[in-house]
């Protein structure tokens, strides 16, 4: 039963619980972290990590995607970003890490952000960095916009994109638009494309259960919400604490699945995930896998140099992300902060490696067993 709580005179609002809130139970078995899975699969492709990279190009290049594929996770390219609109995106990048540096404030980076992306996209800038990826032997992922999804996802299927990623801040399956132009009918785009498709963000359990019907090979829950650097919730006022979040999507993948007798989409969580136990409560309330984005901030492949911001960021009008450093310490090598060894015991590196521990503390030997960990609320 839902726990609802007086507002105000005649008006209630669900109690719902962020990843801060909830711990997870130990059981009464442990086992060997070395006898542990953490493999999962999205489609036809299998990944040795559940890591989706948050699709920015603060900390994705196609170098970055391609390290990221080698490890084992999942590295996707923002098709709307500054490697589809500038010959040289290094040096605009610089532009804003020089500006940063220089004490220049976050509105000031913002509107740097907002001028680099006036640029034009370039179908043949973009062709060139998915072929940077293709070549590699990873699996390609690219992230459109739900406005651009159908201009753009053609060409970069032809340049060999295997997984695309349709992604916003709130993403429905039904868009009602009046005047010129035509909304995205998702469920015909999922339809008339031959790759796996992952959409989102999502919030509530009836959304979910909307992008799964639409054909979905995956649905994100979330918007990437990092502490100081998203505004979604003081722009627009919207937001769900992502513990409550997970779990009602994970309800609509158990109901689409019996629903479906058998048709299974994946839950992937792109929001509050800041640290290795972060991720592991993610898992634990029923996500198969987390999109990062401020964690990698640190790494020596991202190209922004410690500082961090979703792609929201470049909104000529109502920018929903700030232009922020979330890390203390730069340049740390991609495979320790995902794999260790860590001297730190705030569980910003070693990412990974805490969560195959984290399932060996608690007993259970792969992503769908640790699903159903018990969990706690504080109080």
């Amino acid at each position: 039963m839902r726990d609802l709580v007086d507002i105000g005179m005649g008006r209630t609002a669900r109690r719902a619980f962020g990843l801060d809130d909830v711990e997870i139970v130990p059981s009464r078995r442990t086992r060997s972290s070395s006898d542990v899975a953490t493999t999962w699969q999205i489609d036809a492709y299998r990944f040795d990590i559940p890591l989706i990279t948050h699709p920015t190009d603060a900390v994705v290049s196609p170098a970055g995607a391609v390290a990221v594929g080698k490890l084992g996770g999942l590295g996707v390219l923002n098709a709307e970003g500054l490697w589809a609109r500038h010959a040289d995106p290094e040096k605009a990048l610089a532009r804003l890490v020089e500006a940063a540096d220089a004490g220049e404030e976050p509105a000031a980076l913002v509107r740097i952000l907002q001028e680099l992306h006036a640029a034009p996209l370039q179908p043949d800038l973009v062709a060139e960095a998915i072929r940077q990826v293709r070549e590699s032997g990873v699996t390609v992922s690219a992230r459109v916009s739900p406005q651009n999804a159908a201009l753009l996802a053609p060409g970069l299927i032809a340049a060999g994109v295997e997984i695309l990623v349709v992604q916003g801040t709130i993403v429905s399956a039904e868009h009602v638009a009046r005047g010129a132009g035509e909304p995205l009918n998702l469920k015909s785009f999922i339809g008339g494309l031959d790759i796996p498709v992952i959409a989102g963000g999502a919030h509530d359990y009836r959304t979910a259960m909307h992008l799964m019907r639409t054909g979905a090979a995956g649905v994100i829950v979330g918007y990437g919400h990092c502490d100081g650097v998203t505004s979604t919730d003081s722009s627009l006022g919207i937001g769900v604490p992502m513990a409550t979040a997970i779990v009602d999507a994970a309800a609509a993948r158990r109901d689409y699945l019996d629903e479906t007798g058998g048709r299974y989409v994946h839950v992937i969580a792109d929001g509050e995930v800041n640290t290795s136990g972060d991720i592991a409560k993610s898992i634990a309330c029923g996500a198969d896998a987390v999109m990062l984005g401020a964690p990698l901030a640190a790494a020596d492949t991202a190209p922004g140099k410690g500082l961090y911001w979703t792609s929201a960021a470049a909104h000529p009008s109502l920018p929903r992300s700030r232009v922020l450093p979330v890390a203390d310490e730069v340049g740390i090598d991609l495979n320790t902060l995902l794999f260790g060894p860590s001297g730190e015991a705030e569980g910003l590196v070693n990412l990974f490696g805490a969560l195959r521990r984290a399932m060996a503390k608690t007993g259970y030997s792969d992503l769908k067993e640790f699903q159903r960990v018990g969990l706690t609320v504080r109080s």
